[in-house]
Parts: C-alpha cells; structure tokens; sequence
C-alpha cells in the first residue's frame, strides 16, 4: 500500500462534502506531474485529505476505490480522475506550520513543492502525522 496527500480548497470540494457523498471521483487537477500520481495510485492506497487556501491543514483520510480513468472534465483526454472513499476524519486536524516546525518533515513533497495538489507520502511521514492527528496509522 502506498500513502498520498490531495489537496482541495474546502470552497470548492470540502471534508464534509466528501464525507457526506462517500465516495467520489477526484476530478480537475490539470497538473501532469500530479496527473502521474493519479496514474500510480492503487486499489487500497490511502491519502491524507488536506484542506487548502487559508485552512492548510489535513483534515481526514481516504482510500482508493478505483484507480485512474478518463476525467470526463477534461476535453483534451489527457487527464484522469480517481475514486476516493472516506476512512475518517483526523480528530486533531494537522496544520502546515505544524509540519513546517518539525524536522521529521523537511523532505516531504508538502514543503519543496508546495503547489502540487496530489504528493506521495513516505510510510514513516505517514505513521508521524497519523499520530499528530490522532489516528491510528
């Protein structure tokens, strides 16, 4: 299994929104760096649920249902979308600066590429921000 962090502005897709559909396709994201994540991402991989704009904060976890099919926004053809379902919340959400103040984190995609909107995760980030939230991994 493998880890992710997707972003979202919460005025446009929020945690509750995503919680309250259940699952929901991923849609949208123009980037082709962060479209080959998309493309990489597996049945039962989970991702970090992270509120963008002025929340910047990770706010819950989701799985992989279906892996990368065709974005029906897109007009080109060349993106795709993935099918996420919600796991559960972070009981104590984790913000950027709370990541930012620790050294653990210095090399996560989070930090040195701050506009991609889905990252991959190492397991020991993973396992480390699950405990910041108070989850278990």
């Amino acid at each position: 299994m493998a880890f992710w962090l997707i972003k979202t502005e919460p005025g446009s897709w929020s945690w509750d929104d995503q919680v309250r559909k259940g699952v929901e396709g991923w849609d949208g994201v123009r980037s082709h760096q962060a479209a080959k994540n998309l493309r990489t991402m597996q049945i039962g991989d989970q991702a970090f649920f992270y509120h963008s704009v002025n929340e910047k904060r990770i706010v819950g976890i989701v799985e992989v249902v279906r892996e990368a099919y065709p974005d029906p926004t897109d007009a080109s053809g060349k993106f795709v979308q993935v099918d996420f379902k919600t796991v559960k919340p972070l009981p104590s959400p984790v913000t950027l600066a709370d990541i930012k103040a620790d050294p653990r984190f210095a090399d996560l995609a989070l930090l040195r590429q701050s506009r991609l909107s889905v990252m991959p995760i190492d397991a020991s980030s993973w396992a480390a921000i699950c405990q910041m939230g108070r989850v278990s991994p």
